[in-house]
């Protein structure tokens, strides 16, 4: 499919006429355009991952950074699993029709509270095409239509994936329009999606501070911010170094370029001298360029790391490179986290309960963990299947952004005569 030449309000009215006949779609014709999503991706696996090369080799990929090029590449087994997540989000419940709730009023008016589609939503970002495919299948199941908006650099991923979605839709019996594609445009474009009122119930960006701060300028729609990621691994006194070894690089270096990724290590002061030099040699070995304070850089032993500045606590490198802090307590801990933190996703790596909880309670964030990797936040790993992105915000949804999160409730009553006095 080539990206679409209508514009951007004409994109988004035909959406919104799509997602009424979405909202009330079985679960069986949706279940069944995603099984077919599934088969055309591995069908057209060749198809897709040319247009993917064609796209590495274009000029507006040329002054990427190696973590963004990472997240423009595809491979057969990304595509592969693409394909696995759109088959679980089908095998998984279809939200809409829900019942949240269900009571009868004392003048007999059976009440009921069941969740619903949202209608259109929206979503802006950069250079991952596997979102495109992760967002129509969960807009799909959730009965929801989606405009699709990727960045200019991942053109013709994006347009080959959307077009195996527009096919699956329409072997279902269901509106192409359900999923559509308005290209990675100028930033008057961008302030015309965000302004599309009556037909935009939802607009989520994924991607920087700078795309955050476009929108936020100019949004008249409904905004949910799939934010950026400034996470933490802390070291507590009583961890098993072995294990924050193996939780400290798997967090940093699996997938370095991914807002789930550990930016900064905090190691407490208690342990720092006995287990710093081994987990910053390991992160070393693993390529990761380290900067910390005055004691982890005395902490660090034979090993030279260089300094951190203030900025440095505040960054999301989505890359190889780290900043490392010596805390006194827990309670310093949760103090730096909440301070230079994003509120995504922070770690301890304790055996003890107490101060587990402590942090677990203390931190403001999305997703807290004890004794595993920041790298599980994410919908697939959560058993979502896939995700849009993940929300730091408090309101309507916070996390991994599955299909739940895509939808809103609404009062159904039903009486017998009743008017009220």
């Amino acid at each position: 499919m080539a990206v679409t030449t209508t514009t951007v309000a004409e994109s988004c009215a035909a959406a919104k006429r799509a997602a009424r006949a979405l909202a009330t779609a079985s679960t069986e014709a949706k279940n069944t355009a995603l099984e077919a999503t599934a088969r055309l991706l591995e069908e057209r696996a060749d198809a897709v991952l040319e247009a993917n090369a064609g796209d590495l080799a274009d000029e507006r990929a040329a002054g990427l950074t190696e973590a963004l090029r990472d997240r423009l590449r595809l491979t057969p087994e990304r595509v592969a699993g693409m394909a696995e997540g759109v088959r679980v989000v089908a095998a998984l419940d279809d939200p809409v029709g829900e019942e949240l709730e269900r009571k009868t009023l004392a003048n007999g008016i059976d009440l009921r509270k069941v969740r619903v589609p949202l209608g259109v939503v929206a979503v802006v970002y950069e250079a991952r095409p596997n979102v495109t495919i992760d967002c129509a299948a969960l807009t799909i199941k959730s009965g929801n239509a989606i405009v699709l908006r990727g960045s200019s650099y991942a053109e013709r991923s994006n347009a080959a994936l959307a077009a195996i979605v527009r096919e699956a839709l329409a072997e279902a019996g269901l509106p192409e329009d359900a999923v559509v594609s308005v290209g990675g445009g100028d930033r008057e474009e961008l302030a015309e999606l965000a302004t599309q009122e009556g037909l935009v119930d939802l607009l989520i960006p994924r991607g920087g501070e700078g795309l955050k701060a476009a929108i936020k300028a100019v949004a008249t729609v409904p905004v949910m911010y799939a934010a950026a990621g400034n996470c933490h691994v802390y070291v507590h006194a009583d961890a098993d170094p072995e294990m924050a070894r193996r939780i400290a690089v798997n967090a940093k270096t699996q997938r370095p370029g991914v807002c789930n990724a550990a930016e900064t290590l905090l190691i407490d002061a208690a342990i720092a001298e006995r287990v710093a030099p081994a987990l910053l040699s390991d992160l070393a070995e693993a390529g990761v360029e380290l900067v910390g304070d005055e004691r982890a850089r005395a902490a660090a032993g034979e090993l030279e790391i260089g300094a951190a500045t203030e900025e440095d606590w505040d960054s999301e490198y989505l890359g190889l490179k780290m900043a490392v802090a010596v805390v006194d307590s827990v309670e310093d801990a949760i103090e730096h986290v909440n301070r230079h933190g994003t509120g995504h996703s922070e770690a301890i790596v304790t055996s003890n309960e107490e101060a587990a909880e402590e942090f677990t309670s203390g931190v403001d964030a999305a997703a807290v963990y004890v004794n595993a990797s920041t790298r599980f936040t994410d919908g697939f790993e959560y058993g979502m299947g896939a995700e849009i992105g993940n929300s730091t915000q408090k309101l309507h949804a916070r996390g991994p952004i599955g299909m739940r999160e895509l939808t809103t409730f609404k009062y159904v009553a039903r009486g017998d005569g009743q008017v009220r006095e």
